[in-house]
């Protein structure tokens, strides 16, 4: 059955997050409830299409226990998955707020080791899916070489999809060789991309054009945290603020605006109105604890602040 949008996870994760009111080394420490969350990068991405009111299907590999606590866990949000069974066990990722100071430590474990052919069959299943948009998200699984993301590149031309992609390290420099769609970096994987140690403020729009007239990819939105977002295309670059808000965590972030960029073009959404829904999605996922994500009541008023108001917080001139 064909699905528009399909996310590949090929390290998922069972995130676990709780709450102490002070980290003390070497006591037994009393902590909150525990929440449990279905994660890895492709998988939050459908979770937060899912908010959005879109529909997406997500291929992940799922193993032992705590792949069938994932699998319940996303079809209790309504989220649709097609998992492939592997041996071992899904990895957990552990998450704890520290009250006292509001700081977070994030705990994660190695993945779940997969071979090459069974990747692979994860392809396999998203090739029947005949999507228009396949999103890459999150690092490879243990057991993967690290071009594996360039292969995704590949087939994705091959199926006529949009490849969408959100990784960092050799694996993102690999696949942007192969040629992307949109490429959603923060400053130092730009930085990486462009080959350069680090890039100035001034520099980001150059730099993002440079990896598009490279072939790189057609659409560069760069990540820049508090600051909103750079939206790149061979047309030029725009600014997108985000608003001000108390930030609670930034687990999440990173995948709920790429959630809300890949949501916007589905649903037929400008370049320029599509930067702008992945920033209020970035900006919202902020304002909650753990890995919780966004609640799309926030998203909508934050978008309308960006509507309405963004334009006179640009940044006007990169190049100055």
């Amino acid at each position: 059955m064909p699905a528009k949008i399909v996310t590949l996870t090929l390290n998922p994760a069972l995130d676990k997050s709780t709450e102490i009111s002070h980290l003390v080394p070497e006591q037994k420490l009393r902590c909150g409830p525990l929440q449990l969350d279905a994660g890895g990068g492709g998988i939050n991405v459908s979770k937060a299409i899912q908010r959005l009111g879109g529909k997406s299907l997500a291929v992940f590999p799922a193993g032992g226990h705590n792949g069938k606590v994932l699998c319940e866990l996303l079809k209790k949000e309504g989220v649709k998955t097609n998992a492939l069974p592997v041996p071992g066990e899904t990895r957990e990722n552990i998450s704890v707020l520290e009250s006292a100071s509001n700081a977070q430590y994030r705990f994660t474990l190695p993945g779940l080791q997969i071979s090459e052919n069974q990747a692979d069959e994860c392809l396999d299943i998203i090739k029947k899916l005949k999507p228009d948009y396949l999103v890459a998200s999150g690092s490879l699984a243990p057991g993967l070489p690290e071009t594996y993301y360039e292969k995704v590149a590949v087939f994705a031309k091959d199926i006529g999809a949009r490849f969408i992609l959100d990784t960092s390290g050799a694996a993102l420099q690999a696949a942007a060789d192969e040629g992307l769609f949109l490429l959603k970096p923060n400053l130092a994987e730009l930085s990486a991309l462009a080959g350069v140690e680090k890039l100035e403020i001034n520099e980001v729009d150059d730099a993002a054009l440079k990896i598009i007239h490279e072939g790189k990819c057609e659409v560069v939105v760069v990540s820049l945290g508090p600051q909103g977002a750079l939206l790149v295309t061979r047309d030029g670059f725009e600014h997108i603020p985000a608003p001000m808000v108390k930030k609670q965590s930034t687990v999440g972030a990173g995948d709920s605006m790429v959630a809300g960029m890949v949501w916007g073009l589905n649903e037929g959404k400008s370049f320029h109105e599509m930067a702008q829904i992945g920033v209020a999605c970035g900006t919202a996922a902020t304002m909650n604890h753990g890995t919780e994500l966004f609640h799309a009541e926030d998203v909508w008023r934050l978008l309308e602040w960006i509507q309405k108001y963004g334009e006179r917080y640009q940044i006007r001139d990169f190049g100055a």
